[in-house]
């Protein structure tokens, strides 16, 4: 399976190798098309825009988890946010977190959407394959400014 350049990719940001993996399988396992590019902490995360702004596509989606090393899943959101040309892209929180706080602070902070990790691996797969076909294929997103 070849990746079609024109797909804008999925950014996602997970510090456990687990995960990553994890994602990485299901993505392959549901044949996905948009191309995963992966962040292992929040200043990763961050560093992305500076290349966003350089000319690099920005992601369809970012999948953000909360708990991350160095700039936490919520200061990442914060500051995207604040970002004056991609302060409106989506961001997903996937999380194995369903604590009602986690939540409200990931909400409060912006996110796009909130989704509990399931534990099961074909449902893990058929959440990626959803998170893929709305952000990436359904969604009409904000025109960002040049």
């Amino acid at each position: 399976m070849s990746i079609d350049p024109t797909l804008r990719p999925i950014l996602l940001v997970e510090d456990n190798p687990v995960d990553v993996d994890l994602t990485r399988r299901a993505f392959r396992r549901r044949s996905l098309l948009s191309p995963l590019e992966v962040a292992r902490d929040g200043e990763d995360a961050l560093a992305r825009l500076a290349s966003w702004e350089r000319g690099q596509p920005p992601p369809a989606v970012i999948l953000l988890d909360l708990k991350l090393p160095r700039i936490s899943g919520i200061e990442v959101l914060r500051r995207i946010r604040a970002h004056p040309r991609f302060g409106t892209l989506a961001v997903v929180v996937l999380t194995s977190s369903a604590e009602t706080s986690d939540v409200a602070a990931a909400y409060a902070a912006g996110a796009s959407s909130y989704v509990v990790k399931p534990v099961d691996f074909e449902r893990f797969a058929a959440v990626c394959e959803r998170i893929e076909q709305y952000w990436g294929e359904i969604n009409t997103p904000p025109i960002s400014p040049p």
